[in-house]
């Protein structure tokens, strides 16, 4: 529906019982509202409900679907597809609601819909505590832990979902239901990895974990060394303790003061470990990697809400993502991915990076809809550059790294790492036998497929 056939008085209506605000293609923040992350995504929605409450979200559901408008959700915006927008549509953004409130008796936050990673680590930092985050502070953690949650601290807390205790949402018929272990079981089990699917989350408590200290060992190598560091951080993650993390990549040398200045801009490998203890424990477990000469480094102990905003990409460049789960690592895929770094765009934002999971991610013993949570490594080809003349270079660069690792490939793969890469893909991010149970949980709490703007899940049918 084009924004122009919304009725005035129908507007005027939506604002007038609105708490929030409600923005149109003329009124000023409009374009601003409209920016997500990726700056590939264009989107012109017809109306964006600003919600400050859960009231506001059922508002806006009825008056979205009262006008056949499409509707699309926005927590932090940082769907590479562009999942939080529409052409045309309704957006419920929940920015506002960003609540993070800590219970340090229960080691609980209570996270409202709109809250960011920043948001929840900077409540919880005070008091020593954590719990599994994304790797960008600026991420929603709304949809990112309902679609798994894959972060530093995963090995040691697991995933983010795994540390769930409940959900409140809004249906597709601005229904108010809360799920948890106890409440709406079937429900909270599909929340667990199933996305946005089943309605609005506009809040959620996740459990805490004690974390009194924390450290990195960041290291940055020149590329020809790359080989070797990349079977050294291999083998070391092997055989690490569930407290470390981290990551290994080919980057471009960023303009940081602990980096060279005739190094910046150029092509150069890295190695983080990260490490839920204290800079000697870190530095111990890292000390293969710091035997390798290296270029530059950063080791030290610090709060760990500041790391996680160390990291942030900026917004406003082009993104294009995926990902691939694999079940062994061997000389010859380590080669593989050495020799593909050679094809990412530098100078760029751009990552070639190598995920360890294992730990808790790999014990918890559930049956939730993730079934890449058993492989052992994860590749993630992470496309950040600035000019639309490098769409199709950048493209065939995280495309072309993916059919190298297929022989090692489980098949699964985490949907918050991909965009729009089909439907079997989408299958492959629940697994066949969850996708069908989670198409009988969508049948009874979105049986219009109203939520469909994400890696949708379309509801079962009647037998």
């Amino acid at each position: 529906m084009a924004p122009h056939s919304l009725k005035d008085t129908a507007l005027a209506g939506f604002r007038e019982d609105l708490t929030g605000d409600v923005l149109v293609p003329d009124d000023p923040g409009y374009d601003e509202a409209r920016t997500v992350f990726n700056a590939m995504i264009d989107r012109r929605p017809a109306v964006i409900a600003q919600c400050a409450s859960e009231e506001d979200v059922a508002l806006a559901i009825r008056f979205g679907r009262d006008h056949e408008l499409p509707i699309a959700v926005r927590g932090g915006g940082h769907s590479v597809a562009g999942m939080a927008l529409n052409d045309g549509g309704l957006v419920v953004d929940l920015r506002r609601m960003n609540t993070a409130e800590v219970d340090r008796e229960v080691r609980t936050v209570y996270l409202g819909g709109g809250a960011t990673i920043s948001d929840m680590d900077r409540a919880t930092q005070p008091y020593g505590l954590a719990t599994t985050g994304g790797r960008a502070s600026t991420t929603g953690v709304g949809g990112f832990t309902l679609g798994g949650g894959s972060g530093w601290l995963e090995r040691r807390c697991g995933l983010a979902c795994d540390s769930l205790v409940s959900v409140d949402l809004v249906t597709a018929n601005g229904d108010f239901v809360h799920a948890s272990g106890d409440e709406n079981p079937e429900l909270f089990w599909a929340l667990h990895g199933g996305g946005g699917n089943f309605g609005v989350a506009t809040a959620m408590t996740l459990r805490l974990y004690p974390l009194p200290s924390f450290a990195i060992v960041l290291l940055l190598y020149p590329p020809e060394a790359g080989t070797d560091v990349i079977r050294t951080y291999r083998d070391l993650m092997e055989s690490a303790p569930d407290d470390a993390g981290g990551g290994a990549l080919y980057l471009t040398a960023p303009p940081e003061e602990y980096v060279p200045e005739h190094l910046v801009g150029q092509l150069l490998c890295g190695a983080l470990v990260t490490y839920a203890g204290t800079e000697a424990q870190a530095r111990a477990v890292a000390k293969p990697l710091l035997d390798i000469a290296h270029v530059a480094e950063v080791i030290t102990e610090l709060p760990y809400a500041d790391f996680q905003c160390m990291l942030d990409d900026p917004p406003g460049l082009r993104n294009y993502w995926s990902a691939e789960y694999l079940d062994a690592f061997p000389d010859e895929a380590v080669d593989l991915f050495c020799n593909r770094a050679a094809d990412m765009i530098v100078p760029s934002n751009s990552q070639h990076v190598l995920f360890p999971l294992g730990g808790a991610v790999a014990r918890s013993g559930t049956d939730y809809p993730v079934p890449w949570r058993g492989a052992p490594w994860a590749v993630h080809p992470f496309g950040l550059w600035e000019n639309a003349s490098d769409d199709e270079r950048g493209k065939k660069w995280v495309r072309d790294f993916r059919a190298d690792v297929q022989p090692w490939s489980t098949g699964a793969v985490y949907l918050n790492f991909i965009g729009r890469e089909g439907g079997e893909r989408v299958v492959a991010g629940f697994g066949a036998g969850n996708y069908r149970r989670l198409a009988a949980v969508k049948a009874q709490y979105d049986p219009d497929n109203v939520f469909r703007l994400n890696h949708n899940i379309e509801p079962a049918q009647e037998p």
